[in-house]
């Protein structure tokens, strides 16, 4: 059973119905928080906010004009949702690289601005960004997805610095590949890019760099979540932290 270290906090996990959302939203329930789940699938949202007794957010985060207009009271916001798409840069298509950025930067950017009043006046908050060793690697095309989850790394590291006076904290979770549907859509797309079957897309695509051969469990990020939304914490900021299997250590 875990210790109760985030009762009386309420947390918000976007992309929470699934994969690494869902498994951090469970381990912030499970630790006392009160649980906002949102995500654009509505019924999934909802299945999973009763299941941990909180609440769910239909939210279509690609929707930014709507998001300039929200103001959140949340303590704890995850910064998890995403899309993935895969294509050489020349044939990248403009208005799926738009949509990437939308969702995986811009829309980061307006939730923490949406929840840092609130935040501020309590003198207490912890953004959690969910990015990726992408954040601090390349990879061949992934142009859109590398880009936002550099992008996102470095509003984090300006969230970090405006929100040290206030007690908020903002860091970023880079782990390797997850084993999440989100992961898995890959496969068939790496395997085209890269001209091999699926079977060898894990072995020679997705691990090639890790010391550690496996994909990350959605649990060993929720764990990290979870400590990072923790008091136990509250020194750590502007940081990120990788979860790679050693990927980033080359």
């Amino acid at each position: 059973m875990s210790a109760k270290t985030l009762n009386g906090r309420k947390a918000m996990v976007t992309g929470g119905a699934s994969g690494i959302g869902a498994a951090c939203a469970r381990e912030l329930a499970a630790r006392g928080a009160k649980v906002v789940v949102a995500d654009v699938d509505e019924a999934g949202a909802a299945a999973l906010a009763d299941e941990l007794g909180g609440t769910a957010w239909a939210v279509d985060l690609l929707d930014v004009d709507a998001l300039a207009a929200v103001s959140l009271d949340c303590d704890i916001l995850v910064n998890n949702a995403g899309i993935q798409r895969i294509s050489p840069i020349e044939d990248f298509d403009p208005e799926a690289f738009r949509r990437v950025i939308s969702l995986m930067l811009e829309a980061p950017f307006l939730l923490i601005r949406a929840a840092l009043p609130h935040m501020y006046a309590n003198g207490f908050g912890r953004i959690i960004n969910v990015s990726s060793v992408h954040g601090i690697r390349a990879s061949p095309f992934k142009s859109a997805y590398v880009s936002a989850k550099h992008g996102l790394e470095g509003l984090s590291k300006v969230t970090a610095l405006e929100g040290g006076e206030h007690g908020v904290t903002s860091n970023c979770i880079n782990p390797g590949y997850v084993r999440t549907p989100l992961v898995e859509k890959q496969i068939a797309d790496q395997a085209r890019v890269h001209g091999i079957p699926e079977s060898e897309v894990l072995a020679k695509v997705m691990l090639t760099e890790s010391a550690v051969k496996r994909l990350v469990e959605p649990e060993e990020v929720a764990s990290l979540v979870a400590w990072l939304a923790s008091d136990d914490a509250g020194m750590v900021t502007g940081a990120s932290y990788t979860m790679d299997g050693g990927w980033s250590a080359r």
